[in-house]
């Protein structure tokens, strides 16, 4: 497996430092991106894909009085989404699940804001998981996608072949999707640099 193909689906000792150096290189996309969501203090979260965690700590930060969970398919990112969040954990602010975004284990209804950065690339049925996140948010809660890749560069396929399984989505395919299981009042901001953020309502 190349050291890139841990973007997808985080693996032993390079899944390890490529989190590390996605908590790091993840930050100014993640801080652009959650200005376009309105967070409560007692918010509940959830972040798919979470990755090393070090967005869950930042959302956490946001809602002093809420809570946050995150889920992921890789078992070295919970590993470390988990050390990174640990007080949280231990005073029970915060959970972290290996998991499908597919078949999430939550109850429907649950959350105030489901998260989604630099993920819904590697997400193998998008529909289905798009169905998923419409079920555990709380009615009119916010769907918030953030990417790297908006589909606008032509630099942006170059991801496409070094990982496999990766997907690079255009805001229009995006919004599609997101009408085509239920959700509405969708939102699209782009950068300077080509990041693409979508906010979307149940």
């Amino acid at each position: 497996m190349s050291f890139f193909e841990n973007t997808r689906k985080p693996e032993g000792l390079g899944g390890k430092m490529m989190l590390s150096m996605m908590n790091v290189g993840h930050r100014a996309l993640a801080d652009w991106g959650l200005q376009f969501a309105e967070i409560a203090k007692d918010a509940s979260i959830l972040d798919c894909g979470c990755g090393g965690g070090a967005n869950i700590r930042k959302l956490l930060k946001m809602c002093p009085n809420g809570e946050a969970k995150g889920v992921d398919y890789s078992p070295v990112s919970v590993e470390k989404a988990k050390k990174v969040n640990e007080d949280a954990i231990l005073n029970g602010r915060c959970v972290i699940l290996q998991g499908n975004v597919a078949d999430l284990i939550f109850a429907a209804n649950q959350f105030d804001l489901v998260t989604a950065f630099e993920t819904v690339y590697f997400w193998p049925d998008l529909l289905q998981s798009f169905r998923e996140v419409n079920r555990v948010l709380k009615e009119n809660g916010t769907f918030l996608i953030c990417n790297e890749c908006g589909g606008d560069n032509e630099k942006d396929e170059k991801w496409t072949e070094k990982i496999d399984g990766m997907t690079i989505y255009k805001d229009v395919q995006l919004k599609d999707m997101l009408e085509q299981v239920g959700f509405r009042k969708i939102q699209i901001h782009k950068s300077e640099k080509g990041w693409l953020c979508i906010t979307a309502q149940k």
